[in-house]
């Protein structure tokens, strides 16, 4: 009895459950759901108007460099600047021992009185017997001696005059004041030494001007001729003429904030390395700029092209190169290989591989794989970014 009883409850159990699982809602319940496929936002690539241009780096130079030297022999008597210091052309920078060069000065205008009176008495003879000769009073040899006496007498004077002019100019020596405006280093000789020993040039003080300021950089040939083909337009003296434009920036700095242009070139190119050495010069009226330092230079082309640029994080690269993910009319995910160009605040140029009503995935890469659907949303409009509209 208890067995058939046992049966009986089985039995009952499994026509339960058939019956349970030949309901619909069930038999859904039992199917596995299919996840919907990932969002992704998409953008079209920008078109802008966009100037090229080639980096380089390079270093600070000042534009001109002064060594200041004693001319004259005699002892250090005073500084007049503090190390460091701005100065100006033409200021008063160190003192020499003067008393030797002022009695030389007023010996040589002495010997111009004397010639002087020489020059006074020949002519006065001169004439004196010029009147004689005519009243047969005296004979020519006279007249012809004091000719001759008259006009030694004036060549003294003119080579006395000129020692006047070179004592002044010794004396002015004494006092040696800046050739140019700038910043002066140390004082290279302290007061009391002897300077300007015959043969032994003395260096007293170095002068830099900084402002402007000069970037030296060299291009290779393949660039070079890179950026003669840009500029073809320019006349064959652009550079002198400072008619090429170009930017730099230090390590510390953002970008390329420093505007100037380019104002010399090497006459050719260097046979050892194979590079041509250029310059460019900057403003640096503040002066903070000091030469030596490291400096990312960019010379930019004059005439801008149109070009399509998207966003850097849209970039990805693996083994084969660069590329970004872009969304097809199906909405299924592909992989577009691009040949990048120049890159622009936070965007880089596409230069190959990508058309202006591509869909550029943007944001969610992780979730795109190629081959497999998305859902492409568009990307919100900002400056400097265009959205994209599926379809649109």
């Amino acid at each position: 009895m208890i067995a058939s009883s046992g049966r009986r409850c089985r039995a009952f159990l499994l026509a339960v459950a058939a019956a349970v699982a030949s309901m619909p809602g069930c038999r859904d319940a039992q199917e596995t759901a299919a996840p919907p496929p990932p969002a992704v936002t998409v953008a079209r690539p920008v078109s802008e108007s966009v100037a090229n241009y080639l980096d380089f780096t390079g270093n600070t130079a000042a534009t001109q460099k002064v060594t200041v030297v004693a001319r004259v022999e005699g002892y250090l008597e005073k500084i007049h600047f503090t190390d460091g210091q701005q100065v100006k052309k033409g200021d008063l920078l160190f003192t020499i021992q003067q008393a030797q060069y002022q009695a030389q000065l007023k010996k040589a205008q002495a010997q111009v009185a004397v010639e002087k009176a020489a020059l006074w008495h020949a002519t006065t003879e001169l004439r004196r017997y010029t009147d004689l000769v005519r009243q047969d009073a005296a004979t020519q040899t006279q007249v012809d001696h004091w000719r001759t006496e008259k006009e030694q007498a004036a060549a003294r004077l003119l080579a006395a005059q000129a020692q006047v002019e070179i004592a002044q100019l010794t004396l002015g020596y004494t006092l040696v004041r800046a050739p140019i405006a700038g910043r002066i280093g140390r004082h290279l000789v302290d007061t009391g030494n002897l300077v300007g020993g015959i043969g032994q040039p003395t260096s007293l003080a170095e002068i830099e001007q900084i402002d402007p300021i000069h970037v030296y950089f060299t291009i290779d040939q393949r660039e070079l001729l890179r950026l003669i083909e840009r500029q073809k337009a320019l006349p064959r003296d652009a550079i002198s003429r400072g008619l090429v434009p170009a930017t730099f920036g230090l390590l510390t700095e953002e970008g390329h904030p420093h505007q100037g242009h380019l104002d010399f070139a090497a006459i050719g190119i260097a046979p050892t390395t194979g590079t041509l050495q250029v310059r460019g010069v900057f403003a640096n009226r503040d002066q903070r700029i000091l030469p030596g330092l490291f400096a990312r230079l960019r010379v930019s082309a004059l005439e801008a092209k149109d070009a399509l640029l998207v966003p850097g994080d849209a970039v990805r690269f693996d083994q084969q190169g660069e590329y970004v993910l872009v969304v097809n009319a199906q909405n299924i995910v592909e992989r577009r290989g691009v040949k990048l160009g120049l890159q622009v605040g936070d965007r880089l140029v596409v230069s190959e591989g990508l058309a202006a009503d591509d869909l550029v995935i943007v944001e969610g890469l992780l979730q795109a794989v190629p081959g497999r659907a998305v859902s492409p949303q568009p990307a919100a409009a900002s400056a400097g970014a265009a959205a994209a509209r599926p379809g649109s």
